[in-house]
C-alpha cells in the first residue's frame, strides 16, 4: 500500500484528505462526551416544558435579522429562533457538538472540514435543511449582506462544496486549528426564505429558522414574545435535552437599567442579570425579597473576563498620542471607585485576556519574546523592560502624585494650561465627549470627569439611547466609550475583529479604538494561525503587552462570578457550567410544578 501511494504522488496524483468523522469536535481533538450520550451534565432530566418567561431589554428594535449591519434586533432572536451547525458545551472550554451537523469531520491535513447535515433537521416551515441551505448561508455572511464582523470572522473559509444531498464541505485558505470550530458555528439560514425576502432590507417579517422558537407577537418599543415551536425537530436531541423549557419568553423593553430594576422588584419579570454594583448592593431589596418571592444570586463562572475599559477613539486626532492616552489613564482612580461607589465587589482588569492563563505577567521570554523582539524598535520600549500593570493609587502612590505624573506626561506631549485649560502648541484645547448608553454609568464618569478637569482637560459624559448608542458605534461616531472586549476560552478569530487593521475602517467591526499597527496585525496572525497551545499561549501574551503599553484604553475592573436576581418560581439542574452567560444558564431552568401555568 505504501509503495502504491508513493508512486501515485510521484506522478502527480492527489489523493483525498484522510477524515475522522464525529459528532464532537475540539481545538486539541478531546472532547468530554463520548459517542451516544444522553444530555449535558448542566441539563437536567428532571426538566419540565411548560409555563412563561418574561425578560427584559432595553430600549427598543428595529429589525428582525440580527446578523446584518443596519437597524437593532430584538434580545433572543439568534438564540432562540436560529441555530449553528453545531452548539459549544459549557463545561469545555473550546468544544463543540453536532447540531443541525451530525457528524463533523476534519480532513487530516487540516485544509477542510466536512459536514453531515442530519436528516431530520428542519425549518420552522417544515422544509429540510440542505446543504445548499449551509451553503448559502456561508456565503450571505461572507458578503456585503451581512455585518462585516461576520465577513472577518468567516474570511478564512473560502468556499463550500456541495458533496451530496446530506454532506457539504468548508474548504479552508491555510491551517488553522481551530477553523473547524469556527465554521461549525455557522448560524444556517433558510435560502428558500430569503430568496423573497431580502436578507439585508430591515424589516419586521418574522424569519424562518430551525430553533425552538417562532415569534408571536412583535410590538416594538414595548415587547418582542416567541413561543416553543410544538414540531421542533431537536427537542429530543441530547444537545438540546432538558433545555428551551418554557412554553413562552417574553422581552418587555425598558428606557434603562434604573427602571428596569424597579420594574422587576414590582414583578413585570422574572429574571435579571445585575451589572451595576449599587443596585446589587442597595437597590435589591424590599417586600418581595423579604417574603421570598424575589431572591438574587452569584453564580460562579470562569469566564475569560478580557478586558473592560474607557476607550480611546484613535479616528480621533486628540487621542493619537500614545502620551495623551496614558496621562488619562493616570486621572482613574479605580480604588476609589471600587470603595466608594462598587463596595469593593470588583477586580481591576490587569490583562486584555483578564481572570485567564493568557494574561502577560512579569517580563516577556522564551516563544513570547521571540515573537515581539523583531518589533523591538517600534513597539512602547515597556513591553520588554516593565511587567504590565495598572495605574493604582494604593500607597506609596496616590492620586495626587499621579496627576502629577499625568500632568509633566502632558508637557513632555506638547501640552501646557493657559488660563484653566489645556492647551496645544496650536492653541487648541483638550476637550473631548464620553458616550454612554446606560444612566447608572455616570455616576463612575463624574469623579474621573472632575479629575481630568484638575489637569485642565474640558470632558463631558452623553448618555443616548441603545438604537442610536449601536449606530454611532456601528460607524465609529464617538470620543470615548465604555466597553468590554470578550474573549473566548481559547482566543482566535475574533482577535481580528477587535484589533487588526483590517478592521479599523470596516464600519460594524469592533476595532472600536481603531488600531491599525503592523505588530499588532502579525500577533494577531500568530493567534489565529498557532498550531499549538504553546504557540497560542505565547501570541496571547505577546499581544497583551503590545496592546497594554499602547494605553488605547483606561482598564476598568471584571467580576469572576455572575448576579442575578429571579422571582423563586423555578427549579434547576444540580449542576453548573463553567464558561456561560446568565442566559445560556438559564434556558436550563424550569418552572417548579405549581409554577407551570403562572400568569
Amino acid at each position: 500500500m505504501k509503495i502504491l501511494i508513493s508512486a501515485l504522488l510521484a506522478f502527480g496524483f492527489v489523493l483525498p484528505s484522510l477524515t475522522l468523522g464525529a459528532q464532537g469536535t475540539s481545538i486539541d481533538g478531546t472532547v468530554k462526551y463520548g459517542p451516544g450520550f444522553s444530555k449535558f451534565d448542566y441539563a437536567s432530566d428532571q426538566a419540565q416544558k411548560g409555563g412563561q418567561l418574561v425578560l427584559h431589554d432595553l430600549g427598543s428594535y428595529d429589525k428582525l435579522n440580527p446578523y446584518t449591519l443596519k437597524g437593532s434586533p430584538p434580545a433572543g432572536l439568534d438564540e432562540l429562533v436560529f441555530e449553528t451547525l453545531a452548539v459549544p458545551s459549557l463545561d469545555e472550554p473550546f468544544a463543540s457538538y453536532g447540531l443541525i451537523a451530525k457528524d463533523i469531520a476534519l480532513a487530516e491535513d487540516g485544509l477542510s472540514v466536512t459536514f453531515t447535515i442530519h436528516e431530520d433537521a428542519r425549518f420552522s416551515d417544515g422544509t429540510p435543511i440542505t446543504p445548499e441551505d449551509v451553503k448559502f448561508s456561508l456565503e450571505t455572511l461572507k458578503s456585503a449582506a451581512a455585518s462585516p464582523s461576520y465577513q472577518i470572522y468567516f474570511q478564512d473559509i473560502t468556499k463550500g462544496e456541495i458533496l451530496d444531498q446530506h454532506r457539504i464541505r468548508f474548504h479552508f485558505s491555510q491551517r488553522n486549528r481551530e477553523l473547524h470550530m469556527i465554521a461549525s458555528q455557522l448560524p444556517v439560514f433558510s435560502k428558500k426564505f430569503y430568496s423573497t425576502t431580502p436578507f439585508d432590507t430591515p424589516n419586521m417579517t418574522p424569519p424562518v429558522g430551525s430553533g425552538p422558537y417562532l415569534i408571536k407577537e412583535v410590538i416594538p418599543g414595548k415587547s418582542i414574545t416567541y413561543v416553543r415551536n410544538p414540531k421542533y425537530w431537536a427537542r429530543d436531541l441530547n444537545v438540546r435535552r432538558g433545555m428551551f423549557n418554557f412554553d413562552t419568553i417574553v422581552y418587555k423593553y425598558f428606557k434603562d437599567q434604573i427602571v428596569a430594576v424597579e420594574a422587576f422588584k414590582a414583578g413585570e419579570f422574572d429574571f435579571m442579570p445585575v451589572n451595576i454594583a449599587k443596585q446589587w448592593a442597595r437597590d435589591l431589596k424590599g417586600p418581595r425579597f423579604k417574603r421570598g418571592e424575589l431572591a438574587k444570586e452569584t453564580l460562579p463562572h470562569k469566564n475569560n473576563a478580557g478586558m473592560q475599559g474607557f476607550v480611546f477613539n484613535l479616528r480621533k486626532p486628540v487621542f493619537q498620542d500614545r502620551l495623551v492616552r496614558k496621562a488619562l489613564s493616570l486621572a482613574f482612580d479605580f480604588e476609589w471607585t471600587n470603595s466608594a461607589l462598587f463596595f469593593d465587589q470588583y477586580t481591576r482588569c490587569d490583562s486584555f485576556f483578564s481572570n485567564s492563563a493568557m494574561s502577560a505577567q512579569g517580563l516577556p521570554s522564551g516563544l513570547e519574546l521571540t515573537y515581539l523582539e523583531p518589533f523591538r524598535q517600534k513597539i512602547p520600549q515597556e513591553v520588554f523592560t516593565t511587567p504590565p500593570s495598572p495605574f493604582s493609587t494604593l500607597p506609596p502612590a496616590s492620586l495626587r502624585s499621579n496627576l502629577v505624573q499625568a500632568k509633566n506626561i502632558l508637557k513632555q506631549a506638547g501640552w501646557v494650561v493657559k488660563n484653566g485649560v489645556l492647551t496645544n502648541n496650536a492653541g487648541q484645547p483638550l476637550e473631548f465627549e464620553i458616550l454612554l448608553v446606560g444612566a447608572g454609568f455616570e455616576r463612575v464618569m463624574e469623579p474621573y470627569i472632575n479629575n481630568l478637569k484638575k489637569l485642565g482637560v474640558r470632558v463631558n459624559s452623553r448618555v443616548i439611547d441603545p438604537a442610536l448608542y449601536i449606530r454611532r458605534m456601528d460607524n465609529f461616531d464617538f470620543d470615548m466609550t465604555v466597553t468590554v472586549f470578550g474573549q473566548a476560552q481559547s482566543p482566535g478569530n475574533e482577535q481580528r475583529n477587535y484589533w487588526h487593521s483590517a478592521a479599523a475602517e470596516r464600519k460594524g467591526s469592533r476595532n472600536f479604538i481603531g488600531i491599525a499597527d503592523p505588530a499588532v496585525d502579525h500577533l494577531v496572525d500568530r493567534i489565529i494561525y498557532a498550531q499549538t497551545q504553546n504557540e497560542l499561549t505565547a501570541a496571547c501574551k505577546a499581544l497583551d503587552r503590545v496592546l497594554w503599553y499602547g494605553y488605547y484604553v483606561v482598564p476598568n475592573w471584571y467580576l469572576a462570578k455572575h448576579r442575578v436576581a429571579y422571582r423563586t418560581i423555578f427549579s434547576r439542574p444540580e449542576t453548573l457550567p463553567l464558561y456561560y452567560s446568565p442566559f445560556q444558564v438559564l434556558m436550563t431552568w424550569w418552572h417548579a410544578p405549581e409554577n407551570r401555568q403562572h400568569k
